[in-house]
């Protein structure tokens, strides 16, 4: 079973291509800068919104963590099993700000903001992908939306995403420019966040928590990043 991840320096040790994580690490233990000779290239990050104490939207007794979590894991097996060099940042239902040792801050949300920018910036992937869920007053409301950073890269992928999620969900939904959203702003590589779906609506529900639905909306969106990857020179699937 998956066991959580410590520092960002445990992280890409023994994280690095699997959905494992290591244990808490002493008190004393910090965050340290990482040379890139120890750093494998990572083509994906997976970072799954929410987490612990923040449930993010819901539905009744659903919760949105929980989807993002149930997802990632499907979309970290759907890119794996293509070849991809992927790092899923959370692996259970813990916060990620427990882990923060970069920032003394009282914000407990915003220290998990700086903990997965962290990550990011750290790490140094090809791409990086956020999974939420969304919401709406209306329950008519339905499909992916794809938030991207103010690059061409980031604008590139969430088209990609986009264009793939509006197949499946058949909708015409364009990509949104994510101007005021921290990690979108502060993520040094292309970097997207991806809206699976209205919690809201009914539709998209039975797609967020039906097992077979699932994977296939994991599928969509890993089609929309292979798509991205395979125009672009920074990333190819392992032939290791």
């Amino acid at each position: 079973m998956p066991i959580r991840l410590g520092s960002i320096l445990l992280l890409l040790l023994t994280l690095l291509y699997s959905s494992f994580a290591l244990a808490n690490p002493p008190a004393e233990s910090s965050p340290m800068p990482l040379s890139p000779e120890i750093i494998p290239q990572t083509d994906i990050l997976i970072d799954v919104g929410h987490g612990g104490i923040d449930g993010g939207t819901s539905y009744k007794e659903l919760l949105e963590k929980n989807l993002n979590l149930e997802l990632a894991r499907k979309l970290f097996q759907e890119l794996t099993e293509r070849n991809y060099r992927v790092v899923i940042n959370r692996t259970g239902d813990y916060a990620l700000s427990e882990d923060n040792g970069w920032k003394k801050l009282r914000s407990r949300h915003r220290r998990d903001l700086v903990q997965r920018k962290e990550i990011v910036n750290q790490l140094k992937p090809s791409v990086m992908v956020s999974l939420h869920v969304n919401w709406a007053s209306s329950p008519s409301e339905s499909g992916g939306v794809v938030l991207y950073q103010n690059n061409p890269e980031s604008k590139a992928l969430a088209k990609a995403i986009q264009l793939s999620l509006n197949d499946l969900y058949e909708q015409d939904h364009a990509p949104v420019y994510g101007k005021t959203f921290f990690l979108l702003k502060h993520s040094k590589v292309p970097s997207v966040i991806v809206e699976m779906g209205f919690i809201s609506s009914p539709q998209d529900r039975k797609r967020l928590t039906e097992e077979p639905l699932q994977k296939e909306l994991a599928r969509s969106i890993a089609d929309g990043i292979v798509q991205y990857l395979q125009t672009t020179d920074d990333s190819s699937p392992s032939t290791e």
